[in-house]
């Protein structure tokens, strides 16, 4: 009698040989699919008393996944859209599952089952030149931090490039000769450039010579000399605006994040 896998032995193979191997998934799919499954997998051991090396994949059932999705956004404070790219994680998961095991085929249906959430799209602000001008004055240009920030903010409202593009920049991705650029890999993994005005190739060539790294260094660092991360972008961000919005009262009512860096009047 064959004894079905638990979670964890079709967890790890669905990283390593699905994600990994077979779908080349980039860094950040990967990223996101290991927080999903981080938050479930903490919700289980709350709500069922296991430790994941023990959960069977029929512990995990549409119920069980129902709960958790509310438990996101009740107690979590998540979206109608965080909860559709947690489901996505899992649903990918159980897709997986269904071809691995097929005597979990009716559990795996039944989570696949699960529909995404309909929500209502927010219109996104935009910043206006003065609300632009404030928000590059705000950092203190006496540290060094406060440089990096500016040339950081200067080249995100610029360029357009989002936030994953952003600070994934490495110091061999700018050139500041003829025809100035910053490239990058973005949304697909399409390698793109983007040109540079005179203002961001004076910032970004004082910045680099004060950075001093080497070519495969990050561009933007964070204290500890690595790439800056996602929340370390959204702290620098909401710290300048805050102290932005002294000078400039119409930032007060715009909720401003580095997707709205990229949108301008």
């Amino acid at each position: 009698m064959k004894i079905q896998p638990n979670f964890s032995a079709l967890l790890q193979p669905f990283f390593t040989d699905r994600l990994m191997e077979q779908r080349n998934a980039s860094p950040h799919t990967i990223a996101s699919y290991r927080d999903t499954f981080r938050l479930l997998l903490e919700f289980a051991q709350k709500q069922l008393h296991q430790s994941p090396s023990m959960l069977a994949i029929e512990n995990l059932n549409a119920p069980f996944i129902g709960r958790f999705l509310n438990h996101l956004e009740q107690d979590r404070g998540n979206t109608p859209r965080s909860r559709n790219i947690r489901l996505a994680a899992i649903h990918s998961f159980f897709k997986y599952v269904a071809l691995q095991e097929p005597s979990l085929s009716s559990v795996a249906q039944q989570v696949l089952a699960i529909p995404c959430k309909r929500h209502k799209t927010r219109p996104i602000d935009f910043l206006t030149r003065p609300e632009i001008d404030a928000l590059l004055a705000a950092p203190d240009q006496e540290t060094y931090l406060g440089r990096r920030d500016r040339t950081l903010l200067l080249v995100a409202a610029q360029t357009g490039l989002r936030a994953a593009e952003l600070i994934g920049l490495r110091c061999q991705d700018v050139v500041l000769g003829c025809g100035a650029h910053v490239r990058c890999t973005g949304k697909g993994r399409r390698q793109r450039c983007t040109p540079l005005r005179k203002d961001a190739v004076a910032a970004l060539r004082a910045w680099v010579r004060e950075r001093n790294g080497q070519a495969s260094d990050p561009l933007f660092p964070n204290t500890l000399g690595r790439p800056l991360s996602h929340d370390g972008l959204d702290y620098l961000l909401s710290k300048h605006v805050a102290t932005a919005r002294v000078k400039c009262p119409s930032l007060v009512t715009k909720r401003v994040t580095p997707h709205v860096l990229r949108r301008r009047k």
